[in-house]
């Protein structure tokens, strides 16, 4: 018998959240490791503030300081669990382009390593297309393997990379082009979606 395909959607984050949503921040704090794509959960102080600067930023204005940004968490259908955060940066100023890119994410440690970021990735590449974005640049740490590997398994062509030496670690710049992704890898992952994002 065939194992049951996990099936995932990306949400707004709303109060009915605050409880999932801090677990899975404290998590983060446990395992001593960095949330990426949080759109400034992990510095906030308090979840209805981080919720009230989501709002802010999917409308803001973009300038050298801030750009608009949509922020989801991935939600598992099986569970309801949060298992994922990715945070889509709609348009870059020179900060970004250097540094940061379109689209930032993480999966909570317990999660990873189920190949769980590539639909993270995916949907985001949803939302893009629906945002009228042709392509997104994304960057990693060279040594964050992982990472690499979703940004790869949906095509992402690296740029170039370079040593940030205020970092102290090398960084690599990829680029997806969406619709080509999107039309690549529609028929693998769009069963491993419950809804399509908005």
């Amino acid at each position: 018998m065939d194992k049951q395909v996990e099936r995932f959607k990306l949400e707004f984050p709303s109060k009915s959240r605050e409880s999932d949503a801090l677990d899975f921040l404290n998590e983060f704090a446990e395992a001593n490791t960095v949330i990426h794509g949080s759109g400034g959960l992990d510095y906030v102080e308090s979840y209805d503030e981080w919720l009230k600067k989501l709002e802010e930023d999917r409308v803001r204005k973009p300038t050298e300081q801030r750009v608009p940004a949509e922020t989801y968490f991935l939600i598992r259908e099986s569970d309801n669990r949060i298992v994922g955060v990715i945070s889509i940066r709609k348009v870059l100023n020179k900060a970004l382009w250097n540094f940061g890119g379109n689209i930032g994410y993480s999966i909570r440690p317990s999660e990873r390593r189920k190949g769980y970021n590539k639909i993270n990735l995916f949907l985001a590449l949803c939302v893009c297309k629906n945002r009228g974005m042709e392509a997104v640049l994304i960057d990693c740490e060279k040594r964050n393997i992982a990472s690499a590997r979703s940004i790869q398994a949906l095509d992402g062509k690296l740029l170039y990379e370079y040593m940030d030496e205020e970092l102290g670690y090398e960084i690599q710049n990829y680029v997806i082009d969406v619709r080509h992704a999107l039309d690549k890898f529609g028929d693998k992952y769009a069963p491993m979606m419950f809804e399509y994002p908005a």
